[in-house]
Parts: structure tokens; sequence; C-alpha cells
């Protein structure tokens, strides 16, 4: 009896043993790490917080140096709905040709435009057309336009490029803004600091016996230059 419950124990102790290599075994062929971050990505689409480190220019800064042979490359992700051919028909979304400058919302042959983009009001101009494609629900919430928008302002610029070539008088690109200036109290502030560091940069520095002639008995700062012997100020002892 007892030979038969070692013989029991010592196969129950060599299937531990096998199912502990088997485990290493399968830990090292199929070994996986763990990814720097978790989930999937999906193209398009930027993490919250992430690119906020440098603010978007407006849209003429970037319509400066646009390319309306680029912009025709980007302007084939519309053309499935739209064109901006002259005399061109309407498709799912209007005609553009000539845009720039229509009425928002009111123009395109008598295109059937929704109520949320014909109440905007105004006509389309560099910066109405620039927050447009940037992201049409955001510009005119409610519109039928199924579009995402195009993130890369310097596609959106050269879309833009594209559509004013496309018409009967195309305007001049408007030049790059001037960057902002500083304001009134900013650039006093910085001309009184830069003043008063270039004072003290030019003030000497008294030693103890010119500090003496002048009045004053004691020179602090360890830029002071140090005086050796009696000071001369100082009576002999009789």
């Amino acid at each position: 009896m007892q030979d038969r419950q070692n013989t029991i124990n010592g196969w129950v102790l060599f299937a531990g043993i096998v199912a502990l290599g088997g485990t290493i075994v399968f830990g090292e062929v199929f070994h996986a790490e763990r990814p720097e971050h978790m989930g999937y990505p999906i193209e398009g689409v930027v993490e919250e917080g992430a690119g906020a480190a440098e603010a978007e220019k407006p849209i003429e800064f970037y319509l400066a140096s646009a390319d309306a042979v680029k912009g025709e490359q980007v302007f084939k992700k519309c053309a499935a709905c739209h064109n901006a051919d002259k005399g061109g028909a309407n498709a799912l979304g209007p005609n553009l040709w000539g845009v720039l400058g229509e009425p928002i919302g009111k123009g395109a042959n008598g295109f059937a435009f929704s109520d949320a983009l014909s109440g905007k009001g105004g006509n389309w101009d560099w910066d109405s057309l620039g927050q447009w494609l940037h992201s049409p629900k955001k510009f005119a919430p409610g519109t039928k336009m199924t579009f995402a928008g195009l993130s890369n302002p310097e596609d959106r610029a050269n879309v833009i490029a594209f559509l004013n070539a496309h018409s009967d008088a195309p305007r001049p690109l408007p030049a790059a803004p001037a960057e902002a200036a500083p304001a009134a109290g900013d650039k006093a502030a910085a001309e009184a600091a830069g003043a008063g560091a270039q004072k003290a940069e030019n003030e000497p520095v008294l030693n103890e016996q010119q500090a003496a002639k002048g009045g004053q008995k004691n020179v602090g700062g360890e830029g002071a230059p140090k005086l050796t012997g009696t000071d001369p100020t100082a009576k002999p002892k009789q």
C-alpha cells in the first residue's frame, strides 16, 4: 500500500514538473513585448493634448506659400462629391467653380444647401473657407456635409489656392500676416531691465581707500578689492 502511494506521489510530481517546463517553453516561444502605448492607433485621429505645443497660425500664413498644384492632389479627396470645372453640374455636393466670393450656402446654381449652411451668412473668403475645410460640422453645426475635414493647415491652404485658381477672376494670395508686436508695457519693462543691467555692468567698484575718501567706511560684496595695510584716515598711535 505504501509503495502504491509513493508511486502516485511520484507521478503527480512528474506531472507538475512537465507542466512547469511546458509553461516556460511556451512563454519563450510565444513571448510578446508589452506595447509602449496600449490600444490601436486610428489614422487621422490625434490624441487629446498632442500637438498643443505649437498653436496653429491664421490661414493667411499658409496661403502665402500655398501651391495650387498640390491642392489639386488634395482635392481628389473631395472629387467624389464635388467638381471645380467651369459650367460643371452639381453632384452630391455643389459645383465649386468661382466659390471664393460667393454667398455662403446660396450659390452653386440652385444647389439645395442645408439650413445650417444657408443661414450662416456672409461670403466665402480665405478665413471662412479655411474654417469650413478644417471642420465642416464645427463651422456649421447641422450641415449635411459628412466630410470630417482636413487637419493639416497646409493641405487646407493648398486646396483654397486650387479653388481660387478655378475662377473667372482669381485673387492674389494674401501675404503672411506680420508677427504681433510686444505690448507697450512688456516692451518698456524689457528696456528698463536692459538699461539696469547695462548700468550695473558699467558701475565702477570702489576699493576701501576710495570708499573712505567718499565717506563710505565699509564696502561689501565679493567684488570689492581688498586693501592691505592700515587705514589712511586712521590717526597714528602716540
